[in-house]
């Protein structure tokens, strides 16, 4: 348990303190003593109740003890930890090293990088890993100073940040006590510098795109970004709709208003009036609706064509004027509120069957993109697979993850049916299962396929014969409303027209069972 003590500016009060202690026998794991505000931290074993009810009061009324409380942690502690937390984290290798030039500490990203234990790199000079630079010989100058060098660590090029640390020593002088060493590879310092440099760019960096249907997307979607028109993003689920939604969003002039997410489908009807419009409660109180809340800025409507015709026609007016009414309340709100909707289904066709509103469908595809699926943008997918890995390593404090050969080939050749969601969730669990820093095909957990042969069934149950019937059947009820006649189907087929009429018979397909 750990003990906070407030006590009076008074010499020889931490004596008469730890005299205490020492007369309950109390053995003391850790002392922290805060000079400016009077306290003093103690550090002990967990006591049994009796044994507290005995020295507390004793302290308690020593002259100048002013409070006696537990505290959950002691402040060399919480220091220590969120320095630990602090360095454990960063996304970059950081090494310390002694006076000797011998490693003293380093981070997770380092360790990884290196791949060895802790004790097998602690006290080893650091001449081993990083290469380029005399750190015996910096530490022996007369004045030390920090500078930036390049250098090696392994076999690849880092800019190294060399900070020297010091102690205080005697007649205040410093003391060289090690050198701390910040590691930055080419690909860190490029992401930073890009982001320094192009800002609003910067908002598209999620999406990748090196294949030139999606450059054409992204030189599309930067103008439309500040265009102020509803936009409609067609494609398939995962194809990352709502990442160019945001995107575009935060590259327009409304980038530090809210960015609202509204998904069509989990709104119930009962709902959507009190959710979209918000409500009159009192006299003096209301309750503000997702309207409000995102008056400036831009809603995401995700999953559009899911909308309920009652939810359609309550935003046709929002959207003409940007105003409404909160629900039992007559007073007419106005808002400013750009929509960005989203839908992987054909929404004109909804509207020709009269599953959607036509008004409100050219209302919200003033401006339109299609993101298509990753299979026909194959470009994109390594350099999205490497990014995703990155990401997935940082999480895992791990660094160098790659592909094998034969899993880039498989990755990039791979159908993607889920596109980027599933291959970003694919990844995030090869690398947080992997042992080592090679992922291969194995380490995938997907439907096997195969270039050659496409999806391989695992999971097939009959005969060879039954799937060649199945095949059959299904073939013949596509084709027989094109040719409705044995003989046609026959020529068609470069089979006999006995052949025919004897499959048609098999597999009842007939004019009354096919609609033509």
């Amino acid at each position: 348990m750990r003990l906070e003590i407030t006590c009076e500016d008074r010499v020889g009060i931490a004596k008469e303190v730890l005299a205490i202690f020492v007369e309950q026998e109390i053995n003391l794991k850790g002392i922290d003593a805060i000079t400016q505000t009077g306290q003093i931290y103690v550090h002990i074993p967990d006591l049994e109740f009796t044994q507290l009810q005995t020295f507390m009061p004793q302290l308690r009324l020593l002259d100048g003890v002013l409070d006696v409380k537990t505290t959950a942690y002691m402040p060399s502690e919480r220091e220590r930890n969120v320095l630990e937390t602090i360095v454990r984290t960063l996304p970059d290798p950081l090494i310390s090293i002694d006076a000797k030039a011998n490693v003293y500490g380093f981070n997770d990203v380092a360790q990884q990088k290196i791949g060895l234990t802790a004790s097998d790199i602690i006290g080893e000079p650091i001449s081993q890993w990083l290469k380029g630079f005399n750190f015996s010989r910096y530490m022996g100058n007369e004045e030390i100073l920090a500078q930036t060098r390049k250098l090696k660590f392994l076999d690849d090029d880092y800019v190294a940040d060399i900070l020297p640390v010091y102690v205080p020593g005697e007649n205040e002088q410093k003391v060289i006590a090690g050198v701390l060493i910040m590691l930055k590879s080419e690909l860190r310092l490029g992401q930073q510098i890009n982001a320094f440099r192009h800002p609003k760019d910067n908002d598209f960096k999620g999406v990748q795109a090196n294949s030139p249907v999606m450059r054409k997307i992204l030189r599309e979607a930067r103008r439309m970004a500040n265009l102020d028109s509803s936009i409609l993003i067609t494609g398939e689920t995962g194809t990352g709709k709502e990442l160019l939604a945001r995107s575009c969003h935060n590259a327009s002039e409304r980038g530090e208003s809210p960015f609202i997410v509204l998904n069509c489908a989990s709104l119930p009807d009962d709902a959507c009036e009190t959710e979209l419009f918000g409500r009159s409660i009192a006299a003096d109180k209301a309750k503000k609706g997702i309207l409000e809340l995102a008056d400036g800025g831009t809603i995401f409507l995700d999953e559009v064509a899911e909308m309920s015709s009652k939810l359609q026609s309550k935003l046709i007016r929002v959207l003409e004027d940007g105003s409404f009414r909160r629900v039992d309340d007559e007073h007419e709100i106005k808002v400013n509120i750009r929509f960005i909707s989203s839908t992987n289904k054909d929404l004109l066709s909804l509207v020709e069957a009269g599953q959607f509103r036509e008004d409100l469908y050219y209302r919200l595809n003033v401006l339109g993109l299609n993101i298509p699926p990753l299979r026909d943008r194959r470009q994109d997918i390594l350099p999205l697979a490497e990014s995703f890995i990155y990401k997935a390593a940082l999480v895992n404090h791990r660094s160098n993850v790659t592909f094998d050969k034969n899993c880039a080939d498989f990755v990039e050749h791979y159908p993607w049916p889920g596109n980027v969601r599933q291959l970003e969730n694919v990844l995030l669990q090869a690398v947080s299962l992997l042992d080592g820093n090679v992922i291969s095909i194995a380490h995938l957990q997907l439907p096997n396929y195969t270039k050659d042969h496409g999806y391989l069934e695992q999971d097939f149950t009959g005969t060879l014969d039954e799937a060649v019937k199945g095949f059959e059947a299904d073939l013949l009820r596509k084709l027989y409303p094109a040719y409705p006649s044995t003989r046609q189907l026959a020529k068609k087929l470069g089979l006999s027209h006995t052949a025919i009429a004897n499959k048609l018979r098999e597999y009842n397909i007939n004019k009354k069972t096919v609609k033509i």
